[in-house]
């Protein structure tokens, strides 16, 4: 696979942390941001705008982007979560680079993590995307329960592909599909990734690693021909409203994985593995990626490492 770039985004900054149960102060989140730019990722997802008594982890989201503005590495963007249009308002008043607007593909997951409804989702995600356009910023829509829904069970590759061509009416920058319990297999990763070229999307991907399946099913999206994927520093993260719903593929494994297969991804793995000790120091945890905990082999060639 040698010749192809894949973009990291970092979101252990958000992600990673909202479903722990050490909640982190906002100075300290400012803090990892500002060591996960470091790590070569050139996207990090820094803060979340939801209402603090739902995900308490993610409260003072403005007060860690103006802490940010001053400190902000050339090049990485700044991205921030919103579950609406409120939350769209507050991220472009904190000056994000980057909006990513979600909602579930799932009327059982709508309905308990957000209030809402597919339907109504897809509406505000046209609203959402035609504001971001007047204010000159990428949007990026993620579908989360896209492999599997916690309440409604089972959802089918044409459910998640026809919620996507809806959202494709007003096409945002990437739509973003999320294994939001981390029940997807290669085969619909593969699947749904032809599903999303054909529909004209530019396509990404949210991996949880659950049920040991999200390395697999990242492989299975870069070969499929996604170019950007998500991870967290560590394998942390998980959802408040999904039961049993564990950490994301780690950020040093991913890199690990693509970088032996000749991937470019600009990740400095041994950056991440520090950034990690210094996360489990905080959260009071060994966390549970694997490349960290083992090491890097000597012979891997430090060349694949980093893009050149």
């Amino acid at each position: 696979m040698n010749d192809v770039d894949v973009q990291v985004t970092e979101v252990g900054a958000r992600d990673g942390l909202q479903n722990e149960s050490t909640v982190l102060d906002p100075s300290v989140r400012a803090e990892l941001v500002r060591l996960l730019a470091g790590t070569g990722a050139p996207r990090v997802e820094a803060v979340s705008f939801v209402h603090p008594r739902l995900v308490p982890a993610m409260a003072g989201a403005e007060e860690i982007m103006a802490g940010l503005d001053a400190g902000r590495q050339d090049g990485v963007a700044l991205s921030g979560l919103v579950l609406n249009r409120k939350g769209f308002d507050r991220a472009v008043a904190s000056g994000v680079d980057v909006v990513n607007y979600s909602f579930p593909v799932s009327e059982g997951f709508a309905a308990r993590n957000q209030n809402t409804t597919v339907e109504a989702g897809v509406s505000a995600s046209h609203e959402i995307v035609a504001a971001a356009r007047g204010h000159g910023l990428p949007v990026v829509v993620t579908l989360s329960t896209s492999f599997g829904c916690p309440f409604d069970g089972e959802v089918p590759t044409a459910q998640t592909l026809r919620v996507a061509e809806q959202v494709m009416q007003v096409p945002p920058d990437e739509i973003c599909l999320g294994d939001t319990i981390g029940v997807g297999v290669p085969t619909q990763v593969t699947a749904l990734t032809r599903g999303l070229l054909a529909l004209g999307a530019t396509p990404a991907m949210h991996f949880h690693n659950t049920r040991g399946t999200g390395l697999a099913n990242a492989l299975a999206a870069v070969q499929a021909g996604v170019r950007r994927l998500d991870a967290s520093v560590g394998g942390t993260g998980g959802c408040p409203f999904a039961p049993r719903a564990t950490g994301n593929i780690a950020t040093e494994d991913l890199a690990y994985l693509l970088a032996g297969l000749g991937v470019r991804t600009g990740i400095d793995i041994e950056a991440v593995i520090e950034v990690n000790r210094w996360l489990a120091t905080r959260l009071g945890r060994e966390l549970p990626a694997m490349v960290s905990r083992a090491g890097v082999p000597d012979w891997f060639p430090p060349q694949e490492l980093r893009a050149h």
